[in-house]
């Protein structure tokens, strides 16, 4: 938090000597310069970051920038999608905010869901290197939302590009998202776009972070054809009994390859599709071994349902496959969040 907003999904705000404004970075320096070439590049993308406050100003003055590339953000009110604003890259952009007359002609209860309150700003980020300058309500006080105008629960992922979101026309509809929405709970996406190898940097930072209650895993498709069976095996293990000593009693749910091309070649010895088998079997032998309560395994064919829901490039999600995605995998994660939402009574 810096002083009057919420940076949700941000672990670091990063400053440079010669470039003004606060980079919104998902992972610190010291594990985002520990991954892969792709990797570093990947991770400083501010996919799914967001500031966060409150006012009672009707109009608000938002300055920010897009870095590398032109991005999207997409604001909210509550959880009320409100507009969408393109940044280009390397202009610094200032977004008029207006708050919604016609929220005032409805009933309150109409607009405050059990995630959101009507009442907080959310600026969205999509997949690209946002920088923050300032906000400015014109003299109306700014404050960071409430413990209970923001969802109760938070769920972090990490996988591939599909969690990340590609496939999708905007990350904010990628099928982890979706599937928070439905669960009234909020996410911490750190999907790495063809770089989500569980290095042990990232497993040691995933494993010490605090802020997060239930975790979902999707590994696998990246290190096919590039990583062996047996350092799959000794990286998820890391990986897994990290996260698994530091929080022994939060939900841990990790998920198979989700089904695309290389699952049905013609050629059943191409490699591609004998690593997806044999890492899926390493997952298997895993949970199974650990037997531990709140680990639990999930065939990612349960959650992919649809071959057709793939865009032509038969490995990312659509629209439409993220949105089923979505709703798969909520129905999954529901006992769990049940249980945890019991357990704050």
């Amino acid at each position: 938090m810096l002083e009057n907003v919420t940076f949700h999904n941000v672990s670091e705000l990063e400053s440079r000597a010669y470039l003004p404004g606060l980079r919104l970075q998902r992972f610190p320096k010291q594990v985002r310069e520990s991954l892969t070439e792709k990797g570093r590049t990947k991770a400083a993308e501010s996919s799914g970051c967001e500031i966060r406050f409150v006012t009672e100003a009707k109009s608000i003055k938002l300055t920010m920038a897009a870095q590398e590339k032109d991005g999207r953000v997409l604001v909210f009110k509550g959880d009320f999608f409100h507009a969408a604003y393109d940044l280009k890259a390397g202009a610094i952009t200032t977004l008029q905010l207006e708050a919604p007359e016609r929220f005032a002609e409805v009933p309150p209860a109409l607009l405050d869901n059990v995630a959101f309150s009507s009442k907080v700003w959310r600026i969205y980020c999509d997949r690209f290197t946002a920088i923050f300058y300032d906000i400015d309500a014109y003299g109306f006080a700014i404050r960071p939302p409430e413990r209970q105008e923001v969802p109760q629960l938070t769920m972090l992922a990490y996988g591939s590009s599909i969690t990340q979101g590609a496939g999708a026309l905007s990350h904010y509809n990628g099928y982890v998202q979706q599937a928070a929405r439905r669960l009234d709970i909020d996410v911490l996406n750190l999907g790495l776009s063809g770089s989500c190898y569980c290095e042990p940097e990232l497993a040691d930072h995933l494993a010490e972070r605090n802020d997060w209650d239930l975790a979902y895993l999707e590994l696998g498709v990246n290190m096919r054809g590039t990583v062996s069976i047996e350092e799959f095996q000794h990286r998820t293990t890391y990986l897994l009994d990290g996260i698994i000593r530091n929080h022994p009693s939060k939900p841990i749910l990790v998920t198979t390859i989700y089904p695309n091309r290389a699952t049905y070649f013609h050629d059943i010895t191409h490699p591609f599709r004998r690593a997806e088998e044999q890492f899926n079997d390493v997952l298997k032998r895993y949970v199974e071994s650990r037997q531990h309560p709140n680990l639990t395994l999930l065939d990612g064919s349960q959650i992919m349902i649809d071959f057709t829901s793939l865009t032509s490039d038969l490995i990312h999600p659509s629209d439409y496959g993220h949105s089923r995605m979505g709703e798969q995998l909520a129905g999954f994660l529901r006992s769990s969040v049940d249980m945890l939402l019991a357990a704050q009574v």
